[in-house]
């Protein structure tokens, strides 16, 4: 192996191990977690098997949970005292820059007061509207149209694709905390590879909306209950291309929406009943796991209500004398 320049060895053989990472190389950021995440566990921390980005020390008022982001790191603990105690532990073994109380994460805005805690990406939006040179349009009072049907031969081919992948990958991080956006971003991000102009089209109309409601995002009262609550819907057969169905789920810790999802399904159904069911097993995966990561948070959930508008699907889910009649569907049958 050559050695770098300035360097000077007698033995020809030698190379050079580094014992640090450095930004650039591969496994640069596997690295830091891992020394990261074996420092914090040998200090007393415990990682979760749900998130591996999630530690917790201690229990009760002395709960402190960390969360990290690459090198970013949020502390949150019902006692002010042993946050700051971790924080100087913390600052003994690594070299960090502290800064303060919570405001800005990620592109992520957090206002804080008595009544609770709002989580919105109103910055993020705005600067994307500046960039696209949408700031100064005239609002929408939709995202989308309702009766739009979109397909993958309608219009005229970009000539750029570039320019909608990426507005589309900005539109997806905005999804983090706006699910009003999400069934919009996820129907126009099936045309990546070929988008059109009818495409682009929509994705205009959404940013149009976006300035109409730059700083929609979540309220977290301060006084919540903690019942755990789901509901599922899906379409039938809402792709024009390749006829699959649409599943959309929403999540409630009490009144606050903490979790949602719209994805296109991977098979095709043949009746609306089998679309509604597949909804029902992919939000109870998401349900499981919830339930799960609350653990972490010291918030045990006893039961979850899963909530669905289709009576045959219900019915399936709690009438076992159904099973023969959905050997199809055995799989997901036995998952609920």
């Amino acid at each position: 192996m050559e050695l770098p320049k300035g360097y000077t060895s007698v033995d020809k053989n030698l190379v050079c191990r580094l014992n640090k990472s450095i930004y650039g190389l591969r496994q640069a950021s596997r690295q830091w977690f891992y020394k990261l995440s074996t420092t914090l566990i040998e200090n007393g921390f415990s990682q979760s098997k749900n998130d591996y980005s999630l530690f917790t020390i201690g229990k009760g008022a002395s709960l402190v949970v960390l969360l990290v982001y690459v090198d970013d790191i949020l502390l949150a603990g019902p006692s002010a005292t042993c946050v700051h105690s971790i924080q100087a532990k913390l600052q003994a073994l690594f070299k960090l820059k502290i800064l303060g109380s919570l405001q800005y994460f990620l592109g992520l805005q957090v206002a804080k007061s008595s009544k609770g805690i709002v989580l919105t990406q109103r910055k993020y939006a705005l600067s994307l509207l500046e960039d696209t040179g949408f700031l100064g349009c005239k609002p929408s009072s939709l995202p989308m149209d309702p009766n739009l049907k979109l397909n993958m031969l309608s219009g005229d081919l970009l000539p750029d694709p570039s320019m909608y992948r990426c507005l589309l990958g900005c539109l997806m991080y905005l999804t983090i905390s706006r699910s009003d956006i999400t069934f919009v971003v996820n129907k126009l991000s099936q045309y990546m590879q070929h988008p059109r102009i009818p495409h682009l089209d929509v994705v205009h109309h959404l940013l149009q909306y976006i300035k109409g409601t730059p700083g929609q995002g979540l309220h977290f009262p301060a006084s919540n209950s903690f019942n755990l609550s789901a509901y599922a819907d899906a379409d039938w057969g809402g792709c024009l291309d390749t006829c699959r169905s649409t599943s959309g789920s929403c999540v409630f810790l009490g009144d606050v929406l903490i979790s949602w999802k719209s994805k296109k399904q991977t098979t095709v159904s043949k009746y609306s009943a089998k679309t509604e069911y597949r909804a029902l097993s992919s939000v109870s995966s998401e349900v499981i796991w919830l339930r799960r990561l609350l653990l972490h948070f010291e918030i045990s959930i006893k039961s979850t209500m899963l909530f669905c508008d289709s009576k045959f699907a219900i019915s399936l889910a709690s009438n076992p004398a159904h099973h023969e009649r959905s050997k199809h569907i055995d799989i997901d049958y036995h998952f609920i």
